[in-house]
């Protein structure tokens, strides 16, 4: 297996020889924006999605200097340096390094670093058998429709959810409307049809939650984009939540409340062979 390889502005290297500065506004501020994508068969999967969403992410906190194309190029290159075939590939821009001061600096030069690791599946039982989850409260900002790298909020859900012994966290607002988890996109099924939160500032466009949503109109099956509720779980025969890693992953228990049978559904199922199918596909 490979070790892990980063490409720090050009330049591939072992991922534990880089090197940072402290000044560094990504490391002083979080004023920074990433991306991860999952390598199958040695090829970056949904990297145009992906990396229209950084595009985005940069727009949004006016991050500007990176070409994505040159992106593109040191991906591969780093994927073909490590001859990496099930992998992550990690990406980070930041606004480059200067000296404190809240404000923008004039004449910034962004700080570009992408990794490419092994990809080790921690979600292959969860997938087959399904998961538990636990609600907390969501503590994060107000503009999590950008994919910054401010997750304070997100780790203090994913450490809930670790000492309660469950796969992930699912956020709700304090009218009890749940969000996504700490690290996906959450959906449920009601009456055959899949119910998940509208895209807005309240949730990350997830970009498997995109190809989730175009396998389930090939297969026919209705989306419904509407919050799901705390208060409501007892209506939906199923539940799941989707990630970049986690791909499709059912949830057969939230918080003391069994979802459904207790086992992964059926929509659940055809949206786990329809990803599959995608994956082949591609390669």
């Amino acid at each position: 297996m490979s070790q892990a390889l980063a490409n720090v502005n050009g330049e591939i290297q072992p991922l534990e020889d880089v090197r940072i500065s402290v000044l560094d506004r990504g490391f002083l501020f979080g004023d920074a924006v990433y991306e991860v994508i999952r390598v199958y068969g040695g090829k970056p999967f949904l990297i145009d999605e992906h990396l229209r969403r950084l595009s985005q992410s940069m727009e949004s906190i006016r991050l500007e200097g990176a070409d994505m194309r040159d992106i593109i190029a040191r991906i591969n290159g780093t994927i073909n340096a490590g001859e990496f075939q099930e992998a992550i590939v990690y990406i980070q821009i930041t606004r480059g390094s200067a000296p404190r001061k809240h404000a923008f600096p004039e004449n910034y030069q962004p700080f570009q670093l992408i990794w490419v690791q092994p990809f080790q599946d921690a979600y292959a039982d969860a997938r087959q058998n399904g998961a538990s989850v636990v609600t907390t409260p969501d503590i994060r900002w107000h503009r999590c429709d950008i994919k910054s790298t401010n997750l304070l909020g997100n780790v203090l859900g994913a450490q809930v959810a670790a000492e309660a012994g469950c796969m992930e966290a699912i956020f709700y607002r304090e009218d009890g409307t749940l969000t996504e988890g700490s690290h996906t996109n959450l959906f449920g099924v009601r009456d055959g049809a899949i119910v998940t939160a509208p895209r807005s500032n309240a949730i990350l466009p997830g970009i498997t939650r995109e190809l989730i949503s175009r396998l389930a109109e090939q297969a026919a099956i209705p989306m419904i984009e509407d919050y799901l509720r705390r208060d409501e779980l007892s209506t939906l025969s199923e539940l799941f939540v989707s990630g970049t890693t986690s791909e499709v992953m059912p949830v057969v228990r939230i918080d003391d409340q069994t979802i459904g049978d207790g086992k992964p559904g059926p929509v659940t199922r055809r949206l786990q062979e329809a990803y599959a199918k995608a994956v082949q596909e591609f390669l």
